[in-house]
C-alpha cells in the first residue's frame, strides 16, 4: 500500500515526540532529521524534502507551541496538517463543463491508455456519456489497444483515419465527429453525437523531447481542454519531479493521475509531483 513504510516511520517519530513532556529545540531538529530521512527513503524529492521539514520546524518553533501542556501533540498536528496540504487534501473534482475534454498525457508506460478506459467506466457509472479518442499515433497498436479496451467499459472509441499522422487533422475530425466509432455494444455506437465527454488518449516518449512537447501544446491550443491530467507511474522515484516540472511547464496540467500504486510501498513521487506542480492528485 502506498505511504504504507513512510506512515509506519513517521508513527514511530511521533510516538517518540508525544513521550517528552517538554520539547526543545534538540527534540524538534532529532524528529525533523528522522522525518526527513524516512521522507528520502520513500523516495520524495531532496529539496521537497527539504522545504516540508523548514516549514514544519519554522511552525513547532512557535512559542504557543512550546509552552502548551502537551507540546508533543501539538507539534504531531503540525506534522499531520502540512502533510495533508502536501497532498493536497481533498481529491479535486474533475471540471466537466462544456465542452467536456479530458487531454491525458504523459510518458511511455506510465499507463495513459488504461488510466482513460478506468476514467471512461468511472465516469459512465456516474451517468456521464464519456467517448474514448485515440490520439496516440506515434506506438503501434495504441489505436487497437484502445478501441479493446473500450468493448471491456462498453464506451465508444474514435479511431482516426488509418495510417493517419497528423495530430491536428486528426483532433479536427474527432471533434466534428468524422471517423471510427468503434468499441461500444451500446446505442452510443449507433450515433457519433451519443457522448458527453471525451477523454484523449495521447502519445508519449520513453523520455520527455521538443516535438512531443511541441504536438501537445499544438493539441492543447486546438482543443482548450477542461483537464489536462498528467498520468505518472508512483514507481517513478526522483524522476517523478522532473516529469511533472516538464508537462506542467509546457502544459500547465491540472492534476495528476496516479498508476501502479501495488507496486510500491514508498509514494514519494505522490508527493513530490504535488509540491513541485501545486496540483492535485485527482485519482
Amino acid at each position: 500500500m502506498m505511504f504504507s513504510q513512510l506512515g509506519d516511520k513517521l508513527q514511530d517519530i511521533f510516538k517518540d515526540l508525544r513521550g517528552h513532556g517538554t520539547i526543545s529545540e534538540t527534540n524538534i531538529n532529532d524528529a525533523l532529521r528522522q522525518v526527513r530521512l524516512a521522507l528520502l527513503e520513500a523516495d520524495v524529492d531532496f529539496q521537497v524534502a527539504k522545504n516540508f521539514v523548514a516549514r514544519v520546524k519554522e511552525k513547532a518553533l512557535g512559542e504557543e507551541v512550546l509552552r502548551s501542556i502537551t507540546p508533543g501533540q501539538q507539534i504531531v498536528k503540525i506534522f499531520h496538517e502540512e502533510l495533508t496540504a502536501l497532498l493536497g487534501g481533498d481529491a479535486a473534482p474533475l471540471n466537466l463543463g462544456k465542452p467536456a475534454r479530458i487531454l491525458m498525457v504523459g510518458l511511455n508506460g506510465a499507463g495513459k491508455t488504461t488510466s482513460a478506459a478506468k476514467l471512461a467506466r468511472l465516469l459512465k457509472k456516474q451517468g456521464h456519456s464519456p467517448r474514448l479518442v485515440a490520439m496516440d499515433l506515434q506506438r503501434p497498436a495504441a489505436i487497437e489497444q484502445l478501441a479493446t479496451l473500450g468493448k471491456q467499459v462498453d464506451v465508444p472509441v474514435f479511431a482516426p483515419a488509418p495510417n493517419e499522422k497528423d495530430i491536428l487533422r486528426a483532433a479536427a475530425a474527432a471533434v466534428a465527429g468524422r471517423g471510427n466509432i468503434e468499441g461500444s455494444t451500446g446505442p452510443a455506437a449507433a450515433s457519433d453525437r451519443g457522448y458527453n465527454i471525451d477523454i484523449f488518449d495521447t502519445a508519449g516518449r520513453q523520455e520527455i523531447d521538443q516535438p512531443l512537447v511541441e504536438e501537445l501544446k499544438r493539441l492543447r491550443e486546438f482543443l482548450q481542454p477542461q483537464e489536462i491530467l498528467l498520468v505518472a507511474d508512483a514507481a517513478t522515484g526522483q524522476q517523478a519531479v522532473s516529469v511533472a516540472t516538464h508537462f506542467n511547464d509546457a502544459l500547465q496540467i491540472t492534476g495528476i493521475v496516479l498508476t501502479k500504486l501495488d507496486g510500491d510501498a514508498r509514494g514519494g513521487a505522490a508527493l513530490s509531483m504535488r509540491e513541485v506542480t501545486q496540483r492535485p492528485i485527482k485519482f
